[in-house]
């Protein structure tokens, strides 16, 4: 990969890149040390969703593809609009 190809995937360069997610992961460390939530609490939320998930059968499974649906309905066009947006713009 090339330096350029490089800059394009990450979105700016390496330095900056990783300079941004050192603070924003910072930033997010704080905000979630405030509410007490730790990452061993995601990943057992995360596990205890999948479990409820495979307990209440398959139904669910079709309300969360309904979910999926709903917000890709929202999400998808205004995503697609801003990427019309900036289509003309300098990528920096």
């Amino acid at each position: 990969m090339t330096n350029d190809t490089l800059t394009r995937f990450l979105g700016g360069s390496p330095g900056r890149v990783i300079l941004r997610l050192v603070l924003m992961s910072l930033l997010v460390g704080l905000v979630l040390s405030a509410f007490n939530i730790h990452p061993l609490d995601i990943f057992d939320g995360l596990r205890n969703l999948v479990h409820r998930i495979y307990q209440m059968g398959f139904d669910t499974i079709e309300h969360i593809v309904g979910y999926f649906l709903l917000g890709a309905a929202v999400v998808v066009p205004i995503w697609f609009v801003i990427r019309l947006l900036n289509m003309g713009r300098d990528p920096r």
